[in-house]
Order: C-alpha cells, then structure tokens, then sequence
C-alpha cells in the first residue's frame, strides 16, 4: 500500500509536557513517529516554545533529521537550524523599554531578562534569573541598566520577583503599558512581556506562509495555558491527556499523556484521519 504524502502539512509541537515527558525526555515512540511523518510521509515537523535558540537547539537537534524551522521566543521569532539565521522575527516596540526603566524604578528587588534575537541581558541579577540561565547553561550578559541593552531585536522581556510579589508587579506594569505590549504568565515567579501580536499561534500562521502551506492543513499540540494561542488558530489542534480542562474543550484530538506518547498519538491520528 503507497503511503499518504503531508508535504501540504505543518505539525508543531510544545517541548516539556508534551513532545518529552515528566522526566523531561522524549519516549522512543515520539521519535520513531516523528521519523515516520517527516522522512516517510514527507510532512513538516518542528517545535514551537517560549525558549531562545540556544535553549531550544538541544530539543531541536535531537529530533529526527528535522528541517522545518522552529518557533522561539513565545512566538517572537522562527528560526532555521539549517541555515543558522533567524528568518522571521517581530519585537517587543520600542515603548517595552520604558516600562521595564519605570519598574526597576519602583521595584528595587525586580530582576529582567532581556532576550533579543541573539543574546540574553540580565538587568540588576540576583538569585532567580541567573539560576534560569545556569539550569539552562544559557549565554548571556550581565548589565547594570535599560540603557546598556541595544536597542530593537527584542523578542521578549522576563520579569523575574518572588510569587508573593508578582501581582503587585504585574499590576503596576499593566498601569505604565501602552496597547502594544502584551503580558503572559510563564511561572509563579515570573511573566513575559512581548508585542501584542506576538504568541505561538501567529507565528505557526507565519511559518505555514513561508513553507507554503494552507492554514486548513495547519496542526499543534500542547498541554499547558502558554499554548493556548497556539492551539487556538491552528486548523487542528490537539493537547495531552494531561492538559487543563480550558485546553480540552477547544481541542479536536485530545491525546495520551505526555508520558505515554502524545506526539506519536496525534500524528497516527492525522494519518488515519486525513
């Protein structure tokens, strides 16, 4: 029997908690189905994360022989591992600056991660965002202000506080804020500033256009809020067993749990569906 052929589809797909499991590894089954829907039935594969190149480059690179560009930065940029450049990128406006200045003026045990489209500059680091970066073993810059950060080419922006200190922070960000930024929960001890139009969603919509391919053909999977955009404006979206319920209830395949396969679980699903 000939094999379908998903070079008219593009599948993305969130990191932890989805394509690796609770022990933030990849089961074989994930591996041999992504190998199967890229190298057999010839789709487009990649993953989409609120992580920088370096940190994504590990997950990325331990695929399968994937090509397909990868989502960065919560949706701020798509980068191509085979060509080594950031091919699409839309940054935080030039009015972010001057609210992270305004917030470390009223903050003084606020730290920021200021992540541009090829470095990361921790702003006044104390104890979380360096922890951050040793988890990671990412490479960054330590500065003393806004000023010693170049300016444009931010993809996104870290604040980093103490849970207990993180709604009044967030409040008073949200006071000093312009329409164009926009504000996501990532952890209890931080939240991203970005572009307003920037989230996983748009930029999955932006790499289809660049690969070519119909947004009806369009697929993700997730299990967490962060990827709720995401799976919002694919044409097929899909969360693990394990997801919050709000996922569930917009989700056209609800998969196993993570632990079990959920990738491998959603791609057998296009392939006898579609």
């Amino acid at each position: 029997m000939e094999n379908k052929n998903y070079s008219h589809w593009l599948v993305v797909s969130d990191i932890d908690g989805t394509l690796n499991n609770k022990a933030r590894r990849t089961p074989e089954v994930n591996t041999r189905a992504i190998d199967r829907f890229v190298h057999t039935l010839d789709g487009n594969f990649t993953l989409g994360s609120a992580r920088n190149v370096q940190s994504l480059a590990p997950h990325y690179k331990g695929l399968p022989d994937v090509r397909t560009p990868a989502i960065v930065l919560n949706g701020a940029g798509i980068y191509d591992f085979t060509k080594e450049e950031m091919i699409w990128f839309n940054p935080v406006p030039e009015s972010g600056a001057e609210v992270v200045k305004k917030a470390l003026e009223k903050f003084s045990f606020l730290e920021i991660g200021v992540f541009t489209d090829d470095m990361i500059y921790l702003i006044r680091p104390r104890i979380l965002s360096p922890v951050m970066m040793r988890l990671d073993n990412l490479t960054h810059k330590r500065v003393k202000s806004v000023e010693d950060v170049p300016k444009g080419k931010w993809g996104k922006v870290i604040f980093f506080c103490l849970p207990w200190q993180k709604e009044k922070i967030r409040s008073f960000v949200l006071s000093v804020s312009d329409s164009s930024l926009r504000y996501i929960d990532t952890t209890a001890a931080s939240f991203d500033m970005v572009d307003r139009n920037t989230n996983k969603g748009t930029a999955v919509l932006a790499l289809a256009a660049i690969l070519g391919v119909k947004e009806e053909n369009t697929g993700a999977i997730g299990d967490y809020y962060n990827d709720l955009d995401m799976l919002r404006t694919v044409k097929h979206p899909a969360c693990c067993k394990q997801a919050p319920e709000e996922l569930h209830e917009i989700c056209e395949f609800h998969a196993c749990h993570c632990n079990e396969g959920a990738v491998a679980d959603f791609l057998s699903y296009i392939e006898k569906t579609y």
